[in-house]
């Protein structure tokens, strides 16, 4: 890289900033991405308060025994 070196240093800087960003913002994408695709965790949150929510109204409803 002959032509890097030749740069002046406030623009090497530029240039290695812009290479990280860059970097760093395509593996937050990659990986939210490959996250999002299944989504278990709140798959499994929304079933328990489903299950509560529901235990709870026929704790609440008195029996006609």
């Amino acid at each position: 890289m002959a032509g890097f070196s030749s740069l002046a240093p406030k623009t090497k800087n530029l240039v290695v900033a812009g290479g990280l960003s860059a970097f760093v913002f395509g593996v937050y994408f990659y990986t939210m991405r490959a996250v999002g695709g299944t989504d278990e965790l709140q798959t499994a949150i929304d079933k328990f308060e489903q299950q509560k929510s529901k235990e709870e109204s026929e704790a609440t409803i008195p029996s006609k025994a």
